[in-house]
């Protein structure tokens, strides 16, 4: 019986003995530019708004907690059909630039974006994609996979002209593209699934619709399957193989990540109220 108690002891302080810590030393990726530049002209307000930001930042790490912003660039964002140019400033030294002075971004106009950091010059070009209003929306009674999941039953009406893209953004970071493949020209009604784990009843949210392209649709789709949906938004941390429509005008080689695009974007406001 004696023998049969000292086994386990000598079983476990042999395995005490062999733990090792062992370091695993990741490759060190080269810093990119990241640029986020997605405008919204929120074209159904009266008067009509554009929130046209460019967010600069630069790759890190797997591992670094961090993003480092980058507040030194010289932007601004050039009229191609009249030559006017709009500069953008970082006011709060804090990687976001600004327009200057009121940008609202007109229809069947060409912009170009065009960042200069560390003397290379990096250019991107946009057009405004038109858009349509939601609808409606209301909050519904079902669940997908969880009790806490909360329905939100929304209606938009698809032009029948186009071959049109989407990108829905809820409450900041909840993104869905949708292509309308399916009901070109109709009224289309679909779930989406809301969950905050820390949510306090009542919660206004504000859902927004953009019309995008169709590169951008493909690209805003390998976005999210390769980076997932955060706190910061998609483009908190660029993958390093994912190639926007920005170039490096100066070095090839030295490419950028991010994107340039100009949606018309509407918005709609809810209250979340808790399920009986």
């Amino acid at each position: 019986m004696k023998n049969i108690k000292i086994i386990p002891f000598l079983v476990l302080l042999i395995f005490a003995n062999c733990e090792k810590v062992v370091d695993v030393e990741l490759p060190t990726i080269e810093p990119k530019l990241i640029i986020d530049a997605s405008f919204e002209v929120l074209f159904d307000e009266t008067p009509v708004t554009a929130n046209t930001v460019v967010k600069l930042k630069l790759s890190a790490d797997y591992f670094e907690e961090t993003i480092p912003t980058v507040t030194d660039a010289v932007v601004y964002i050039t009229n191609l059909s009249d030559n006017v140019v709009i500069p953008f400033l970082d006011i709060n030294s804090n990687g976001v630039y600004t327009p200057m002075t009121t940008f609202i971004p007109v229809d069947n106009t060409i912009y170009e974006l065009t960042v200069i950091y560390k003397n290379e010059v990096y250019k991107g070009k946009a057009t405004k994609v038109k858009s349509t209003i939601i609808n409606n929306i209301q909050q519904g009674n079902e669940t997908l996979f969880s009790e806490d999941q909360i329905e939100l039953k929304i209606v938009f009406t698809d032009t029948i002209t186009t071959e049109d893209y989407y990108l829905f953004n809820i409450d900041s970071y909840n993104y869905i593209t949708i292509e309308d493949r399916y009901f070109n020209g109709s009224e289309y009604l679909f779930s989406y699934y809301y969950e905050d784990e820390n949510i306090e009843f009542p919660k206004d949210i504000k859902i927004k619709l953009s019309g995008i392209t169709k590169d951008y649709y493909t690209y805003f789709r390998v976005l999210l399957s390769q980076s997932g949906v955060n706190g910061g938004g998609p483009f908190q941390s660029v993958p390093s193989s994912l190639l926007g429509n920005i170039i490096n005008t100066t070095n090839e080689t030295n490419f950028p990540l991010g994107y340039f695009h100009i949606s018309e974007t509407d918005s709609y406001n809810i209250t979340l109220v808790e399920k009986n």
